[in-house]
């Protein structure tokens, strides 16, 4: 059997070829390559998939992140609440605003400990940032009521949850502003950086869309100092391709992981557990071990790739130490960076592939 990478994405294209391949060649021969209907299209079919009013789309989900604070105005002085262990994009949508993050420990489902957030809240606090982990809905009924009692802005980062839902309300629509990556390796992946803010909010949406073109309302007319920040109409037309597929490719990758879950024992590794009314969509399948190196190497000898995801958490990185957040302030934060692991998972993962990942993993 070749090597299994712990991700691939030439299968998903594989999948659909046709169908991505007549799409380029349509962008392609259209002549029109910077917002135009192949967006438009993708943004109104986006927002229709997850009930939300507005869709805008945009070069990345990091830009998605920083524009969100600014539009909503949240920046030197201002403090945001966020989990410690997310990817340090999350952070960076914070800080390059000039606002400080506050950092709040993960629960058991490797969200933020929604019971741990008001001890956080101080008079500066402008905003949560939510980060809907590895695919999982986030615990948002106690952080929607937080943010009403507190007149918090309510960000969220989807840029793993494409999908999911919590109490049936899909991830990205409980706040002010939902922000989205459509990165190759997402479960709502493109074919190179690109992304988007969701927002039910008609002055949110107009001021994203002006902040994205240079903070041009009309041509050559500009309103604020924006940023170049478009979605382009080839990433926008191969997502609406995917887009028509989600439901499955999801299906897919919920049965790989239902094996993993009741196939998968062994003592020293401690499996993903789901919230009670929160969907997931695993984007990732994170397992917990004492043993983590050691795991990742008898995988790696088998011929099985893998990933930790994340091995520094933010508030550790060489980036924040200005923060003066030092090791053991965040110890379940950091428990979980020494510990989880991300085996493969993929669309197009073979059902022998996934015999050898859960029998080598049992025999460790």
């Amino acid at each position: 059997m070749d090597r299994i990478m712990p991700n691939r994405l030439d299968r998903g294209f594989y999948k659909y070829q046709e169908e991505f391949e007549k799409k380029a060649v349509e962008v392609l021969r259209s002549g029109w390559y910077v917002l135009g209907n192949e967006v438009r299209n993708f943004e109104q079919e986006f927002a229709d998939y997850l009930g939300a009013r507005h869709c805008v789309g945009l070069a990345s989900g990091l830009d998605a992140l920083w524009i969100a604070f600014r539009v909503l105005g949240i920046g030197k002085g201002d403090e945001v609440i966020v989990q410690g262990n997310t990817y340090i994009a999350s952070v960076m949508g914070i800080t390059i605003n000039g606002a400080t993050p506050v950092f709040v420990e993960p629960d058991e489902f490797y969200n933020i400990d929604a019971e741990k957030i008001e001890a956080k809240i101080t008079s500066k606090t402008k905003a949560i940032l939510v980060v809907h982990l590895y695919g999982q809905a986030s615990n948002m009924a106690p952080i929607v009521q937080l943010c009403k009692r507190y007149n918090l802005k309510l960000v969220e980062d989807c840029a793993q949850s494409h999908g999911a839902k919590f109490n049936g309300q899909m991830t990205g629509t409980f706040g002010d502003i939902g922000c989205f990556s459509f990165y190759p390796s997402k479960n709502l992946g493109a074919f190179g950086d690109a992304g988007a803010i969701v927002t039910n909010n008609n002055e949110i949406a107009e001021k994203v869309r002006v902040f994205r073109n240079y903070g041009s309302e009309k041509r050559y007319y500009n309103k604020v100092i924006g940023a170049n920040s478009r979605l382009d109409e080839m990433q926008a037309g191969l997502l609406r391709v995917r887009l028509s597929h989600i439901d499955e490719l999801a299906e897919e990758k919920r049965k790989i992981c239902e094996r993993y879950q009741n196939e998968i024992h062994n003592d020293k590794i401690i499996l993903p557990k789901i919230r009670s009314g929160a969907t997931h969509i695993w984007h990732q399948f994170v397992i917990r071990s004492e043993k983590r190196n050691e795991l990742m190497e008898y995988l790696d000898d088998k011929g099985i790739g893998t990933i930790i995801h994340y091995p520094i958490p933010p508030h550790l990185s060489e980036a924040y130490r200005y923060l003066k957040i030092t090791k053991g302030m965040l110890p379940i934060t950091e428990k979980y960076a020494d510990s989880v692991l991300s085996i493969p998972l993929y669309n197009g993962l073979l059902r022998e592939e996934q015999d050898y990942v859960i029998e080598v993993i049992n025999s460790f």
